[in-house]
Formats: structure tokens, C-alpha cells, sequence
């Protein structure tokens, strides 16, 4: 018998892991259901054996228990399955709270965030390139599934003229072979994650500011996702207004290059920063010369 069949549950469970990897979207692996019973498992009916025997009777109900009788009320056996009424310390009188501000009157906005990123020249363009990047990964994992099984092939092709050693040898490198390729995978699969972390967070943050600033213009004091409102105005919508804004103020957002761990990147402290933006902006007003006074 070859002795290959470790490889090939190991490969089995390898391609599993990395189907659920290179998923479309951000990689996350599909709970799976069936029917309607997730979450457990319903046997299925016995099958008659085959070869044309006699059914088998189906096994006897059983009886069901016989109700014991209740215990008196004013049994003892009654009395102790009674919870006690156990002593409460005295509550606390709480001192009145003097009269504070009135809280203004709201004026009410509306706003739809998925309407905003979808507006959002930033984020279109976050999604473009990382869906590239993830589009790349789900090939390359599928070029590497292809050649484990052609490998697997192979091997088993050649182990009729083959020594136990040399199998042995063979199946330990492609086993090292798809531990590395399948390690190679989730470190990528991380690298896409954080980068899309870097992009979305940048947009989020500065999403964050416009919506003050525009409830402000508009006199409003409390904005409220569109999504949970029943109804409202067209007026009270400031979806258009804040993707305006947006695609001003940040057009596009910082991407983490392809070949560039977001964590390394961190970590050596050359991340761009809102604060390096505003000593770049800075610093060519600084190294201007200053005017020349005019000559009397």
C-alpha cells in the first residue's frame, strides 16, 4: 500500500483552508448551513439492508413517566420547596437634583455611510487596488493547489519503482511544500486586511469631521443613520452634501505598497501621518524667502 495517504489528507485539508482563503471579498470563510438546522446534527432515517431482508420493527415508544402525586400545602416537603423571603437592607433616599439647562431643540439630519463610501473617489480607489491584490493571491493559490495534486500524481505514479525511503523523502518535501506555501498565503491574507484597515481608517477619520462640519452649516444638532429612520425629508438627507465634501478634502488615501507589511511599516514610524501632512504643507512656507520691503 503507498504509504502517501498522509500527503493526501494533508493536501485535502491544505485545499480546503485555502479555498476558504482566497474567497472573494475580504477572505472571510462562509459559515455554512443546512437547511435549517444549523448548529446541529438530525440523523437520517434508517435504511432497510440491502440484499432484500425483512424491515426491522421499529423499536417500542417509551412509556411515558407516571406524574407523582403533589405534597400538601401544608406539608413540610411543600413548605421547603417555597423560596424564603430573605431581608433587604433599607433603600437609600436620593437628595432632589437641582434644575439644570434645558437641552436645545433638535434639529434633525439624516445620513446614509454606505451611500458615502460608495461616492467616495478614496475609497473607490482603495477598493480597486486591494481587489487587484486579492484577485492575485486567489491565482497564485490556485497555480500552488495544481501543483500539489500533479506532484501527488506523480508520486504515486513512481512508487511502485521507488524505495520506502525515497517515498519517504518525497512525501516530507511536498508535505514542507504546502506547510510554506499555505504560511505564505495567510501572511499576504494579512498584509491585504491591514492595508485595507490603513485605507478605510483615513477615510473614516477625516468622515468623521466632515459630518460635524456640515450639520453645523446646516444648523443641525443631532444626524441620524439613514438606514433606521421609517421616514424622513429629502431636505434632512446630507449624504450628497458630505461625499462633496469628502472627495475635496481627500480624494485618495494612502495604500501600503504591495511588498510592504503594514505592521513593519508601523513599526518604523514612517507611517503617514496627519501631522506629517501638516509639517509638509508647512514647511515650503517656512523656506520661502520673506517679501522684499518696497523701496521709498
Amino acid at each position: 500500500m503507498l504509504r502517501s495517504r498522509g500527503v493526501s489528507a494533508l493536501l485535502a485539508a491544505v485545499v480546503l483552508s485555502c479555498a476558504d482563503l482566497v474567497s472573494t471579498g475580504a477572505f472571510a470563510q462562509a459559515a455554512g448551513s443546512s437547511g435549517g438546522n444549523a448548529g446541529w446534527f438530525v440523523p437520517k432515517t434508517a435504511q432497510p439492508a440491502a440484499g432484500g431482508g425483512a424491515p426491522r420493527s421499529a423499536p417500542r415508544a417509551a412509556p411515558a413517566p407516571v406524574p407523582l402525586p403533589a405534597a400538601p400545602a401544608d406539608s413540610d416537603e411543600a413548605q421547603s420547596q417555597t423560596p424564603p423571603v430573605l431581608p433587604l437592607p433599607p433603600v437609600p433616599a436620593s437628595p432632589d437634583i437641582p434644575r439644570g439647562v434645558a437641552p436645545p431643540s433638535p434639529v434633525i439630519g439624516v445620513i446614509s455611510v454606505p451611500d458615502v463610501m460608495r461616492l467616495s473617489t478614496a475609497a473607490q480607489e482603495a477598493e480597486r487596488v486591494l481587489g487587484a491584490r486579492r484577485d492575485e493571491l486567489s491565482r497564485d493559490a490556485q497555480k500552488e493547489q495544481a501543483g500539489w495534486r500533479d506532484e501527488q500524481q506523480k508520486l504515486q505514479a513512481q512508487a511502485k519503482n521507488m524505495a520506502s525511503d525515497q517515498i519517504q523523502l518525497r512525501e516530507r518535501h511536498l508535505q514542507e511544500r504546502v506547510i510554506a506555501a499555505q504560511r505564505d498565503f495567510r501572511n499576504r491574507n494579512r498584509i491585504i486586511q491591514e492595508a485595507a484597515q490603513v485605507s478605510l481608517g483615513q477615510i473614516e477619520r477625516e468622515l468623521v469631521q466632515i459630518i460635524r462640519q456640515v450639520a453645523a452649516s446646516r444648523g443641525m444638532n443631532l444626524v441620524l443613520h439613514r438606514e433606521q429612520v421609517a421616514l424622513s425629508q429629502d431636505g434632512l438627507d446630507i449624504t450628497q452634501q458630505v461625499a462633496n465634501q469628502l472627495n475635496t478634502v481627500l480624494p485618495t488615501v494612502f495604500i501600503p505598497a504591495a511588498n510592504v507589511d503594514p505592521e513593519v511599516l508601523a513599526k518604523s514610524g514612517t507611517m503617514p501621518t496627519t501631522a506629517d501632512a501638516d509639517r509638509q504643507q508647512a514647511a515650503p512656507a517656512a523656506a520661502a524667502p520673506p517679501a522684499a520691503a518696497p523701496h521709498r
